[in-house]
Order: C-alpha cells, then structure tokens, then sequence
C-alpha cells in the first residue's frame, strides 16, 4: 500500500498540476495578454465566460450542503458573499463580471441569455457543477483548488488590459483587482481542508485527480471559445 505524502510531498503534487495544466497557458490567454486579441474576440469570452461565474455560487451552495463542519461552512459561505454581493445593495463577483461584459461590448441581457453560450462551455461548466454535486465533498474542496494559480494570472491580466486594450473601461476590470487577494483567502482554507481530510494516500490521489479535472475544464471552456472566434 502506498504510504501517506508527507505535507511537502503532497502540496508539491497539488502545485504541479497547475504548473502542467493549468489554462493560463492557453493559447487565448496567451493571446490575450499579448494584446492580439479583437473586440468582438473578447466579448465573446466575456459573456461565454459569464455563464461560469453565474454557476458558482450554485456550485458551493451543492457543496456546503454536505459539509459536515459548520465551521467549514461559515468560511466557505463568505464565496457566496463575494460571489452574489453581501446585499442587493452591494455588489459581488457577478455584477463585476457583468460591467466587464459591458465594457466589452456585450449587455447583461447578452450575458443573462443563453443564445451566444457555446457548447462546448455549457457542458464544461455544467460538468463541474455536476462533479462538486455528485462526488465526495472533500473532492469538491480539492477541485477548487486552481485558486491556488489564479493572483499570478489575474495580475497579469490587468496589465495587459491596461496596456493592450485601454478602450476596455476602468470598472470593467473591478473583478480582477480583487480576486487576487480573495484567491490567496479562498485557496489557503481548501487547502487546509484538503490536507486535513486527505488521511490516507487514496485520498490525496483522488484530492489531485479532482483538481486535474477542474484544470481540464478550464481548458476545455478556451478550447470552445477559442476555436469558435480565434481559429473556427
């Protein structure tokens, strides 16, 4: 039987999976940040893009409800918060992605509508909603773990917005100038689930071959967008 990753051992294999696939290096990202991408090209993304920040929160309210800990709940509750906003009068992740939607070129009733979806993002976003549903909850927590390599890309997509595509609007980049430092909180509490949870080496396999799949998921969203505005 295999024995038990040591801490280091384990947060090493964690860490390479987003070092091997994680979708920063996409070739839409790739472009983006290179500023090579068009108008049209970005607001497609952002509205595709949108129909996975509105599937969050459904996403952790399907995993909250099969955490054991209330403790765990109370810190996990706080994405709901910054995802939906605090209050009606408070705005959240979705109304900042939605003034990126505008201030690329799309309207709220673009990105509330499902006739520009893409497949291919439906069924990527749908799968992983399906997958925090339906497998372990110490999975789901492991899955979310691509937080861990999201400060690094949003802090360079800033710049390359400010740089590359300064028509874009200034509160249409609100969502990433606050996602980095809610990724570091987000991502610090999986992991010391993760690491609490997965007592036995099947267990962080299974812990590692989540975040693969999220990994794949993110990848497999670009690959629709890309190859429907970039390379059709």
């Amino acid at each position: 039987m295999d024995e038990l990753l040591t801490h280091d051992a384990f947060l090493a294999r964690l860490r390479e999976v987003g070092a091997r696939k994680y979708h920063d290096k996409h070739p839409f990202h790739v472009l983006m940040n290179e500023g090579r991408l068009t108008q049209p090209q970005l607001r497609v993304w952002a509205l595709n893009r949108f129909y996975y920040q509105r599937s969050i929160p459904q996403k952790d309210c399907a995993l909250m409800s099969r955490m054991p800990s209330p403790v765990d709940r109370r810190r996990w509750r706080q994405r709901l918060l910054d995802q939906d906003g605090p209050s009606a009068n408070e705005e959240g992740g979705i109304e900042a992605w939605l003034r990126l939607v505008e201030a690329c070129g799309g309207s709220r009733a673009d990105a509330w509508g499902t006739a520009g979806l893409l497949p291919g993002v439906r069924y990527s976003v749908d799968a992983y909603v399906n997958f925090v549903r339906e497998r372990s909850w110490v999975e789901g927590v492991a899955s979310s773990l691509t937080e861990l390599f999201s400060p690094a890309l949003m802090s360079l997509r800033i710049a390359a917005f400010e740089v590359h595509y300064p028509w874009v609007a200034a509160e249409g980049l609100t969502y990433f100038r606050g996602r980095p430092s809610r990724a570091t909180k987000d991502s610090e509490h999986a992991l010391e689930i993760v690491e609490r949870e997965c007592t036995t080496r099947a267990m962080q396999e299974l812990a590692v071959a989540a975040l693969e799949f999220k990994c794949d998921l993110l990848w497999a969203q670009l690959d629709a967008i890309y190859w429907h505005c970039v390379a059709p």
